[in-house]
């Protein structure tokens, strides 16, 4: 059988795959908010304990990132790095059900003066965001207050599971934008003054990117962002969704960012990359439970540096 939309081969283990994701998600959806988030948690907590490799990938990244603070303070940080994730987990699954009507129940706006200033340029907004918070919230939010955006994204193996996230990303008019063909999307957005979400924190290939400093250490960054900024003069704005556990809601911030501006071309795009991922550090620092540990961030390695992450 093979998936219309790509022609890919639909198998088996495609189904496997899909057919649970799809029944957690409805029932999640089906169920009070309060409820769904109390069955995240528990699946959040199930998941630390049960999944070794991806608590000791976030265990190793806090130590290089926190080595003043003991193991008792990183395993409390990554736990509630997994519950951030049980948390977006029953909040995605309650997409369907969010309307311009109630979205700010859930997602309320910090900073949108900034956002309709960048946009009165006329040559679209490029956000600067990480996966981060409620990350999946963010362009959902958005196009439900009447601005719908497009982000970039990774096309998932499984195609099955890959139409079903798409419709729930894009069920408020978000349009995503594959990563294997990110440019092309991103100017045509911008020539008509849409924005465009780019996840920049997560470990790319050498020639993909740049390495600049994260937690002091060199990590391999995407330079795109930097490039299409540079080339269409779009304005930048850092927008990270912030759970706020005091008020029980997320915060969509938009803060400005400034392009900085050198003679030469390559070390004007790494002193861009640079300046945009202390800003995603600035934030990681001040909310690290929020942030996602369990990803080798620092994979790829400078030339001539052995591997860092044990295998």
């Amino acid at each position: 059988m093979r998936n219309r939309n790509s022609g890919t081969e639909i198998t088996f283990r495609h189904w496997i795959e899909f057919i649970p994701a799809w029944v957690v998600l409805k029932f999640l959806g089906v169920i009070p908010r309060s409820l769904a988030r109390g069955l995240g948690d528990v699946v959040a907590r199930l998941s630390y304990a049960f999944w070794p490799r991806l608590r000791k990938i976030g265990m190793f990244n806090l130590r290089l990132a926190f080595p003043q603070w003991n193991d008792t303070r990183r395993r409390q940080i990554l736990r509630g790095s997994f519950r951030n994730l049980g948390r977006m987990m029953a909040d995605f699954a309650h997409f369907p059900s969010l309307t311009p009507a109630n979205i700010a129940e859930l997602v309320i706006y910090e900073g949108f003066e900034n956002y309709a200033e960048a946009k009165k340029q006329g040559r679209g907004v490029l956000y600067l965001t990480a996966h981060f918070g409620g990350w999946e919230l963010g362009s959902f939010a958005h196009g439900l207050y009447g601005h719908p955006c497009h982000f970039v994204v990774r096309e998932l193996d499984n195609p099955l599971l890959n139409r079903l996230i798409h419709r729930y990303r894009g069920a408020s008019g978000g349009t995503s934008i594959d990563k294997r063909f990110f440019a092309r999307g991103i100017l045509k957005a911008l020539k008509d003054n849409q924005a465009v979400g780019i996840l920049l924190d997560q470990n790319t290939l050498t020639g993909e990117g740049v390495f600049v400093n994260f937690f002091g250490r060199p990590a391999c960054t995407n330079s795109g962002l930097a490039r299409l900024a540079l080339k269409t003069g779009a304005p930048i704005l850092l927008s990270l969704v912030i759970w706020d556990q005091a008020v029980g809601k997320y915060h969509i911030r938009f803060e400005p960012v400034e392009l900085v501006r050198l003679p030469e071309a390559d070390e004007e795009v790494r002193a861009n990359t640079a300046r945009f991922t202390e800003k995603i550090e600035e934030f990681v620092r001040r909310y690290p439970d929020q942030w996602l540990w369990m990803h080798r961030r620092w994979k790829t390695r400078p030339p001539g540096d052995p591997p860092l992450y044990p295998s």
